[in-house]
Formats: C-alpha cells, structure tokens, sequence
C-alpha cells in the first residue's frame, strides 16, 4: 500500500493541530455536531454513498443549498439521475433562479463540467452522479472545490467505500423508518463512526417522467 493510500484512510490518526474547516450547516443538528466545522466541508469533496438512488439523499443536501441560494449563490446539478422536482424544492426555499441542472452527453463532459463548475467559484454547491471517476479525476474535483471554495458533493455506489478517495467527508447512506441512516465513514480530524438517525420526508426525487414541473430550472453549461 503506498503512502497516499494510507494518508486517505479514515482510521488513520495523524499527530499535530488540525487545520480549521470552513463548514456549511447542514440543516441536520445531530450530524452537524459529528462533523468538523459543524457542517458540509466548504472548499472540499464530500461523497454520498448510496445502494440505490431515491431513497432520500437529495433532501440531505436541500436545507444547505436553500441557505446558498439565498445568498445569491449558485447551485449546479451535473448529470443527475432523475430531474430534480421543481416545486418541492421550492417549497424547500431553494431559489430556482439559481438552480442549473447540466445533463453531459458522456462521462468525460460529465467530469469536466463538474471541474469547471466547481472551480469557476460561482457556485456555492455542485452536486454530480459520476458514472465512474478514478483517484487522478477525483484530486481534480478535490483541487476544484479547493480553488473554488465550493461545496462538491459527488453521488457515488456503495461499492466504492472500500477505494481511496480524496474527499474532505464520505457518508454511507441507508434507508431507515421515515429518513435516513447516515453511517459517517470518513470524517476530517476524526474516526468514523453512527449511524445517526435523520427524520426527513421523501418528497424530492421524483422519476424523470416529472419533466414537466422541472422545466424551469435552468440547464445551460457547454463545452467548448
């Protein structure tokens, strides 16, 4: 195993003072009080590790990009599965003005638009579903939110836990009576460790036959 690779495991304890993280509230007291900075890792990668989509790991996100779009930040969906659900996220306070959902036509414009929305410091958050992204793309997506200072969220499978990655927090996440199990395995500046219970409904993702409530979110990003 090289150093890199220990140096990204989540059970590794480094000595020395850990750098302050810049955290956005997550909207969720109980994981915000298990996370450094007291919320998502602004300026990082965090991954959302799921079996399937749609079993509520939107609705983790919603309350931080209604704060973000409020402030006039944008907010980037790349290549999201399902079309996201205008009215709910309305009603959720996310600003749709400040909404773009961005649909690649392959995996590679899919990574480089995430790279370029994340780097360009526009957007407050950048949500993507990769279809794959190895260890040299994923310390460019790092390096992006870094520049940025953004908030980069990738929506991964769950077989990926046991690979390295660079992202600042991994979630794990499971379906649980009325919400979500949330099972943080990698965390800045500490061990692994829940799940802690999240109490949410399932209003958000709906199946892109939705299209027509969707349509007004903006969808503009190409490359050149």
């Amino acid at each position: 195993m090289s150093l890199e690779d220990l140096l990204q495991r989540a059970d590794l304890w480094r000595g020395g003072a850990a750098p302050p993280v810049s955290g956005l509230p997550s909207g969720f007291a109980a994981l915000d009080a298990l996370l450094p900075g007291a919320g998502w890792p602004v300026g990082a990668l965090s991954e959302i590790l799921t079996d399937r989509n749609g079993i509520g790991e939107l609705q983790l996100l919603v309350p931080a990009l209604a704060r973000l779009t409020r402030e006039d930040r944008w907010v980037a969906f790349i290549a999201p599965p399902y079309i996201p659900y205008a009215p709910a996220l309305r009603r959720a306070g996310v600003n749709l003005t400040h909404v773009l959902v961005v649909h690649p036509r392959e995996t590679k414009d899919m990574l480089w638009a995430t790279e370029q929305a994340l780097r360009a410091g526009t957007c407050g958050a950048v949500l993507a579903w990769p279809a794959t992204a190895d260890m040299k793309r994923l310390r460019r997506l790092q390096l992006a939110a870094e520049t940025g200072n953004s908030l980069g969220v990738l929506f991964r499978p769950v077989n990926v836990a046991g690979e390295s990655s660079p992202a600042a927090l991994r979630l794990k996440l499971d379906p649980a009576a009325n919400g979500l199990a949330v099972h943080i395995l990698k965390r800045r500046s500490g061990w692994p460790t829940g799940p802690v219970i999240l109490e949410m409904q399932h209003a958000l993702a709906r199946r892109a036959s939705t299209r027509s409530p969707a349509c007004d979110l903006p969808a503009r990003l190409s490359r050149p």
